[in-house]
């Protein structure tokens, strides 16, 4: 005889066991915490997790952007302008897989070790605004990390509503945008 699962909302089930098809009810996975270990167990984690810069105990994913910004000044002496938007269109899709995949291990939505999204997004802003002095490149990093920390509307909406891997790319496709909107309107107003 099989019986039904509970008639109760799936938030008043948080802590509590799951149904599991295999039989009895398993309890709920806790979250996991990304370390070292668990960051080597499996490639796209060190992807996801911006190799190690998202393990830092303190702002991780400010960490990620500043990864960002020194591997896109060493990337750059090898790439054209036509090879970073490659790699930038393949890193965001193929993003949304990996942090996906990563998010779904720690146990989390949006776990904050993972920063390829900001390391992606900043690429971005980076290609666009070049050529710019240091200078312009930190201001650059300011305003974007202003957007990705703060989330003012619409960032927040989308970081609140989209959920998986697209939804850890998106919100910070749309910080990059509003970065690189603030940088034009700076630019044309001088």
């Amino acid at each position: 005889m099989q019986t039904d699962p509970p008639l109760v909302p799936a938030d008043d089930l948080v802590g509590h066991s799951q149904p599991n098809a295999s039989g009895p009810r398993a309890p709920r996975p806790q979250p996991r915490r990304a370390t070292a270990r668990f960051m080597l167990s499996h490639p796209l984690h060190i992807l996801s997790l911006g190799f190690g810069s998202g393990l830092s105990p303190v702002a991780p994913g400010t960490i990620g952007t500043l990864f960002a910004w020194a591997s896109f000044a060493v990337l750059s002496r090898y790439l054209t302008v036509i090879e970073w938007g490659a790699l930038i269109v393949a890193g965001f899709f193929g993003g949304i897989a990996i942090c996906g995949f990563t998010a779904k291990k720690l146990g989390t939505d949006d776990p904050s070790p993972v920063v390829w999204d900001e390391i992606i997004a900043f690429w971005l802003v980076l290609l666009m605004v070049t050529p710019v002095t240091l200078t312009g490149q930190f201001v650059a990093f300011i305003v974007f990390r202003f957007f990705d920390m703060v989330k003012p509307p619409p960032i927040g909406y989308f970081d609140r509503r989209l959920k998986g891997g697209f939804g850890i790319m998106f919100d910070d496709l749309v910080a990059a945008f509003f970065t690189l909107l603030v940088i034009a309107l700076w630019r044309m107003s001088v």
